[in-house]
């Protein structure tokens, strides 16, 4: 995600409060990566058709998941979007359609739901806007 919203000097506090304050960046990065899941989520059941049935473990829209906050390769704070279940890579990227005894019949095209929720929550300016209220916060509270 980038940071387009943020002045320099909210640039400058949130690089010394990743470096000073961890337990919190890590909390802020929680909240952030919820409600991208959410996005995410709501993005989904627009785009792939609900299975109807109860008793399916691998129900796409159920399985939605925040990761776990952990630092990236370069050094920045990284919060994963996932879907565990089972066919959830069918959907996104699209799958080949085989009849029982192998034949190819035809091809579904990936609906990319990630990528599409990723990018409406990129732009809606939420990280933003949650960013700053958390560096006020932090500023407010003596801990920067």
């Amino acid at each position: 995600m980038e940071l387009k919203g943020l002045t320099d000097f909210q640039k400058d506090l949130l690089t010394v409060a990743q470096r000073k304050l961890p337990k919190e960046t890590t909390k802020i990065m929680r909240k952030v990566g919820s409600k991208a899941r959410t996005v995410v989520a709501r993005k989904a059941r627009q785009l792939v058709r609900h299975q109807v049935d109860e008793n399916d473990k691998s129900d796409y829209h159920r399985k939605w998941k925040r990761g776990k906050v952990f630092r990236g390769e370069n050094g920045e704070w990284v919060v994963r979007v996932i879907n565990s279940a089972p066919h959830a890579h069918l959907i996104e990227e699209g799958h080949r359609q085989v009849t029982k005894d192998g034949r190819e019949v035809g091809f579904t095209n990936g609906k990319f739901p990630l990528d599409k929720g990723m990018r409406e929550f990129d732009g809606s300016g939420q990280y933003e806007h949650m960013l700053s209220e958390w560096l006020d916060d932090m500023l407010e509270s003596g801990k920067l």
